[in-house]
């Protein structure tokens, strides 16, 4: 079976990546930074008008740590749940800087699976804000929380940081400052390593139970390097980073925020990406350069934007979801160009981008640098393969939870990404499907995806989902899920044949909704929308 596998697989190899450059901790990475573009650059502002510089960020980062490491055990994860502010990544930086695991909760995700997460870790301490809480409306989440005993017999900790900034006297801020100059040291002496785990991010708990995706100081540090290699001169540290995005999602986290941090890039940050009329003047008052985004976030922003707003956007990173060519068109006329990636949480998470001087359309463009990939055939699937990879940024492994605080590390370092794809011989990346969201119709694999852009091409103002539900004479039947008012399947049909799409393709279900369920990451909600289908299933 082995020899088999080897026969029927394509192995692309790594393109060169010094990977001796991610052999650092997130907080060393952030000292080297500063040492490099200048302790006293600006490197991150937020919405409520707090700026800081490195030396003030790693200043920061000392105090808090300092006060942090009384209530929290050496290598323990220690939940973080925070809006983008300049708090946040402080409070990160904190708990790597004393040798602390942060584990960065999904304020959206619900109770259940918050719950989950917590008894998966297992942490013991939770970080959070009153103010948050207050603003973001989550007080029951907080009273469900408080139930939980990650451990038996010991009941989650809630800890604000309000009340951890009213214990940080002016002596201790005084000591913090005498730390700052041997932070390095201080850092060393709490015995957080490269290959040790910085952060725990969650799944959205699409296949049951919410699972721990475990990230070393390594892989989160290797990730952000091949970004700026896989870049070049597109990215300089004179740009501005505008993120949105939450960093308990792995974009939001790494790209948009690790990355400029070790890039000397300075990072304005927003709280929640659905703001879009707040978001697009932000990206105004910040001169943002960079713009961090998904799909559905980048159409929204666009729409809500007054004139002037997106100019000084030139590159727009697109990921999560695939972006529209109605999308495209949009922010064309701001005069920022789109540049389609890919990744997976696993994956810390970038594996593939487009570039400014080599963009496709359609394509999530070559792989980085130090990323080997794999494809593997998939029964029924006629074009790419199933789309494993390796490298330095691959996560330790899954933390589950029918066994909490243990890492699973993926088989011989690949990870499985779960996407069908084709690999040209330019190493570039194009999706054709996830190999879960395939459905087999009459004995034929109908990629959802492709219905789905079968929609948008026909409805391109309006958001489409394909799903797949059980079917006694076919085996499955498709039903598009759709906010387009008027939408039906006989103008559908129609379009399929003006285009020479197979009917086969062609949902004979149309549910029309108001909206689309979407995530805080900016992803459609896919279980959510599964949901409503079965819901309504009989009417169908």
């Amino acid at each position: 079976m082995t020899t088999d596998l080897i026969d029927l697989t394509s192995i692309h190899p790594a393109l060169p990546f010094d990977a001796r450059a991610s052999e650092q901790t997130l907080f060393g990475a952030v000292l080297a930074a500063a040492r490099r573009h200048g302790a006293g650059k600006v490197i991150l502002t937020d919405a409520d008008k707090q700026s800081l510089t490195y030396k003030r960020l790693v200043l920061a980062a000392l105090v808090l740590g300092n006060r942090l490491q009384r209530i929290t055990s050496p290598k323990s994860a220690v939940g973080v749940l925070l809006p983008n502010t300049v708090g946040t990544v402080t409070t990160v930086l904190a708990l790597n800087a004393y040798g602390r695991t942060a584990a960065m909760l999904n304020f959206t995700a619900g109770s259940r699976n918050l719950s989950s997460a917590v008894a998966t870790g297992p942490i013991r301490v939770l970080l959070t804000s009153r103010r948050f809480i207050d603003t973001a409306k989550l007080a029951d989440v907080i009273e469900a929380l408080a139930r939980v005993e990650p451990v038996p017999g010991q009941r989650l900790r809630i800890v604000y940081l309000e009340d951890v900034r009213a214990e940080i006297g002016w002596f201790a801020k005084l000591g913090g400052a005498l730390k700052a100059s041997v932070a390095a040291r201080i850092h060393r002496r709490h015995g957080m390593r490269p290959h040790d785990p910085a952060v725990i991010l969650f799944t959205s708990g699409t296949e049951g139970q919410p699972k721990g995706v475990v990230l070393s100081n390594a892989n989160l540090i290797a990730n952000a390097h091949q970004i700026l290699a896989h870049a070049g001169s597109m990215l300089t540290s004179s740009d501005v980073v505008f993120n949105p995005l939450p960093m308990f999602h792995s974009f939001g986290l790494t790209a948009a925020t690790i990355m400029p941090l070790v890039g000397g890039m300075r990072i304005a940050l927003y709280p929640s990406p659905l703001h879009y009329r707040q978001v697009a003047r932000s990206i105004r008052d910040s001169g943002a350069t960079v713009l961090f985004a998904t799909d559905t976030f980048l159409q929204g922003y666009v729409r809500a934007a007054e004139e002037g707003d997106l100019a000084s956007i030139r590159y727009v990173i697109a990921g999560a979801e695939r972006v529209k060519d109605q999308t495209r068109a949009m922010w064309a006329k701001t005069g920022a160009t789109i540049l389609e990636g890919y990744g997976a949480t696993e994956c810390a998470p970038v594996i593939a981008c487009n570039l400014p001087t080599a963009n496709r359309p359609g394509s999530v463009g070559p792989l980085l640098p130090g990323i080997e990939a794999r494809l593997e055939p998939v029964e029924g699937i006629d074009e790419g393969g199933l789309l494993s990879v390796r490298g330095a940024n691959v996560m330790l492994g899954y933390m589950l939870a029918s066994n909490p605080g243990i890492v699973h590390p993926p088989r011989d370092g690949w990870h499985d990404t779960g996407d069908i794809v084709t690999l040209d011989s330019d190493r570039v990346v194009t999706i054709r499907g996830r190999a879960k969201r395939f459905a087999k119709i009459g004995g034929e694999m109908v990629s959802l995806a492709a219905v789905e852009a079968l929609a948008s091409g026909l409805w391109p103002d309006s958001q489409h989902v394909v799903v797949a539900i059980p079917d006694d004479r076919k085996g499955e039947q498709l039903v598009l899920v759709t906010d387009k008012p008027d939408a039906d399947s006989a103008a559908l049909l129609a379009y399929a044949r003006q285009h020479g799409t197979p009917e086969l393709w062609v949902p004979r279900a149309v549910m029309v909704v108001s909206a689309i369920p979407v995530m805080g990451s900016g992803k459609v909600d896919l279980p959510a929308t599964v949901a409503m289908v079965r819901q309504t299933r009989p009417l169908l």
